[in-house]
């Protein structure tokens, strides 16, 4: 056999179909899966904030029983990474606070989390305004509320 018809069988790798095969598999893995995947941020964010709520929830119910009293509006959240020195001063305010990472978080967005007391709902109400920083709106806007969370 002359030599330019020999197949060197030793040669390994892909053929052009092969390659074009696989890629047409992965983009329709990625047609059917992406569109799945899109939504969850927002509704990660959302997780998020409620998790965040129920933490400073936690925090708040140590600060009432440690000091007798919830935090004032005024106070604000502040009032547990550092002892308030407006309003009535805490008995046995913590060393160290009431959050693990001596800071109050803000919300999933970036925003302040609100905390009213005496709330309107409850001892307190602790709520956040969603995407738009602002009270109301509708999917990623609506408010994240203590008293809505079960």
């Amino acid at each position: 056999m002359p030599r330019i018809f020999r197949r060197n069988l030793n040669h390994k790798g892909f053929t052009m179909i092969e390659l074009m095969v696989v890629i047409v598999i992965l983009g329709i893995l990625a047609a059917i899966i992406a569109p799945r995947l899109v939504g969850r941020t927002d509704e990660a964010r959302i997780t998020k904030a409620r998790v965040d709520i129920t933490n400073l929830e936690t925090a708040l119910k140590l600060y009432k029983l440690d000091n007798g009293v919830y935090p004032t509006t005024e106070q604000g959240l502040q009032a547990l990474v550092e002892a308030p020195e407006t309003g009535t001063a805490p008995r046995n305010w913590r060393e160290g606070g009431y959050l693990e990472k001596n800071r109050v978080p803000k919300d999933p967005w970036g925003n302040d989390f609100v905390y009213l007391s005496p709330g309107v709902n409850g001892d307190f109400d602790l709520s956040s305004y969603g995407a738009d920083g602002l009270a109301g709106g509708e999917g990623i806007n609506a408010d994240v509320n203590n008293w809505e969370i079960q």
